[in-house]
């Protein structure tokens, strides 16, 4: 078993190049087997979820050509089969995208339950909505979802509540379908956009993505030969945002959107710190502990969940009294355990969570309960005085490319060990 093993205490410095975005990365790729053609991605981020997804859509007959770490070329002109391995698609959530592609594709479809981060509840009743006002059959049996339709027709489908899953999954089982379908209520994440974006670019003809209403206007078919660029990670952007802060540093985040951190940018002005932002980088430095706030997450453009146990390490050394609440995941504060190992006073109080700031982090051992609070701990190794040893680090290479080479460039002591080196 791999851990990382930090030595902590220092002040990072430094560039940080972002990567691709993982949760647009995780349904570019099933959408891709909506394309009657080959198309190039790039810009992809090198993780495990990633490399899971193409090794699934080499299962379902299509060729995928890496041209390095970062570019693959698909060709799904043949796909055979539309029944996803049930052991791939069982390892990570956004497996489920692999439903709506299949079915907008090849009229049927068959996954396994979705896996990943185990943050309470996480339904997939609207997604199921959908492909059935849709026209399509869905049933979950054994552990399995199948879905099939005679032919996909457009209707208007109003989610219940705002879902990214839900939002893309629909919209990939629309594209190909008679008709026009419109979905209210949807999701306007970046990685929604760009979904979106990626489809068109393939010959859809979708439009209203970003706003409260997306309008899908089905086609024959989708052409492909063509490349397409992933757009850059938010929350890994955000992630060496507040890394920053916890550690009084200075990083300047570069290949990012700064729009896309707005909520994240006035949060952390709010709280103290010195933030300039150019055209695509975000600089942000502090030499002193910051102020207290209070977070409530909430859907795009609100304070995004995957960015709560990152600044839920900034409030754990914040001057006062923090609170969070949390607005999406039931079982979100699961870090906070962790984080009072370390000598933070948190006390969670089912979803929220109150922060008694502290001056200062120790070190000890950590496990990592899933991707974001994983990328957490790292942050609260590398301020906490003394050594940081954190297990069931699969989580956070789920999410995150190369972090700890990237972190080490800042000035960070983190290694990636075998368990067995340590004892």
């Amino acid at each position: 078993m791999e851990k990382l093993v930090i030595k902590g205490g220092t002040r990072l410095n430094g560039d940080v190049v972002i990567s691709g975005a993982k949760n647009a990365a995780v349904a570019l790729l099933p959408a891709t087997l909506l394309v009657d053609g080959i198309c190039t991605i790039n810009n992809l981020p090198y993780i495990s979820d990633v490399k899971i997804s193409c090794k699934i859509l080499e299962e379902l007959g299509a060729k995928v050509t890496w041209n390095g770490n970062n570019e693959v070329t698909i060709d799904s002109r043949n796909i055979e089969s539309s029944a996803a391995p049930i052991d791939m698609t069982s390892k990570f959530r956004a497996s489920y995208y692999l439903i709506g592609a299949l079915l907008g594709r090849c009229k049927s479809a068959v996954v396994g339950l979705p896996g990943g981060c185990n943050l309470g509840a996480r339904p997939i009743d609207q997604h199921i909505k959908g492909f059935e006002l849709l026209g399509a059959t869905v049933e979950v049996i054994e552990g399995k979802i199948n879905a099939t339709a005679k032919k996909l027709v457009g209707t208007s489908i109003y989610l219940d509540k705002v879902s990214v899953g839900a939002t893309i999954n629909v919209m990939l089982a629309s594209v190909l379908a008679e008709g026009t379908t419109i979905i209210e209520n949807v999701a306007k994440e970046p990685h929604v956009v760009d979904v979106a974006n990626f489809l068109n670019a393939m010959g859809a003809d979708i439009r209203g993505a970003g706003t409260d209403l997306i309008k899908i206007n089905g086609v024959k078919k989708l052409c492909g030969n063509s490349t397409y660029s992933v757009v850059p990670d938010q929350i890994e952007a955000g992630t060496f945002m507040l890394a920053a802060v916890a550690t009084k540093g200075d990083i300047t985040v570069k290949n990012c959107i700064p729009e896309h951190l707005d909520c994240l940018t006035a949060k952390l002005i709010e709280m103290g710190v010195n933030i300039d932002i150019n055209n695509d980088s975000i600089r942000v430095y502090t030499n002193k502990r910051p102020n207290k706030a209070n977070i409530i997450t909430m859907p795009y453009p609100g304070y995004p969940t995957d960015l709560q146990p990152q600044i839920g390490v900034a409030l754990s050394l914040a001057e006062g009294t923090s609170i969070i609440n949390e607005g999406i995941w039931d079982s979100r504060f699961q870090y906070t355990a962790e984080l009072n190992k370390m000598g933070a006073n948190i006390i969670n109080q089912g979803k929220s969570a109150v922060f008694e700031g502290v001056e200062e982090l120790y070190g000890s051992f950590v496990e990592a309960t899933d991707l974001r609070a994983g990328a957490a701990l790292i942050i609260a190794g590398i301020v906490a005085n003394g050594e940081t040893s954190i297990t069931n680090i699969y989580h956070i290479d789920r999410g995150y490319e190369n972090i700890e080479e990237k972190f080490r460039k800042l000035g960070a002591n983190i290694q990636r060990v075998v368990e067995e080196d340590i004892f």
